[in-house]
């Protein structure tokens, strides 16, 4: 993902919007060549932050799929015990047993349903609500690199970091600006979250990613 010099500053902020431009502007201190330089940059490290934030997603939503399947069965989606255990809301905008009804009623297997509910449905999972069925049992084995933390510690962790990863995601998908950011820290946190679960993945992911070296080269 190669850096590359703007050849119109001005033609180009003018395409992205005033009220877009003026928030890179106004961090470069007035000058629209920094300005893009650094507009450009974010879009680098936005698009490279999706990769280590899509294994940190999976391998923990699929954790928590093992979980609940070991508690309510491989059909858990339509499980009523699994169904009445969910919060009916976290807040005024999501609720997750209602997230859960609506994908299964348009997913005919648990592993459509698992691609289908939202971030937040998995945020959701690691509260103290679940310690009791699922994560005092079973988190330790599910994330068997967490040495020195309780099951309840580790949940709260995992939940912290998810937190920090939606957060940065929903800035991402709304091509927002992020490099006010410590990402630096998301970096961190994506990998550890992997690694929890599993060496070989993060590894891999190490080997693959490339937001280190973008980081180096911010404006």
């Amino acid at each position: 993902m190669p850096s590359a010099k703007p050849a119109n500053e001005s033609a180009i902020c003018d395409v992205l919007s005033a009220p877009r431009s003026s928030t890179y502007i106004t961090a470069a201190g007035g000058d629209k060549a920094r300005a893009m330089a650094l507009y450009g940059w974010n879009a680098r490290i936005a698009a490279a932050l999706m990769l280590p934030s899509h294994f940190a997603e999976v391998s923990t939503r699929n954790a928590a799929s093992e979980a609940i399947a070991t508690v309510y069965g491989a059909r858990w989606p339509w499980s009523s015990g699994f169904v009445r255990a969910l919060n009916p809301t976290t807040g005024p905008a999501y609720n997750p047993r209602q997230d859960l009804l609506n994908t299964r009623s348009r997913q005919p297997t648990t592993g459509k349903v698992i691609a289908e509910l939202k971030f937040k449905f998995w945020q959701s999972m690691f509260t103290a609500r679940h310690d009791q069925r699922l994560w005092s049992p079973h988190i330790l084995a599910l994330f068997p690199n967490a040495s020195g933390m309780t099951a309840k510690q580790l949940r709260g962790r995992i939940y912290d970091d998810l937190d920090t990863i939606r957060t940065l995601r929903n800035r991402i998908a709304h091509h927002e600006p992020i490099f006010t950011r410590n990402l630096d820290d998301d970096l961190m946190r994506m990998l550890e979250l992997i690694e929890l679960r599993s060496t070989p993945t993060v590894d891999w992911v190490f080997a693959m990613e490339d937001v280190s070296s973008i980081l180096v080269e911010r404006p």
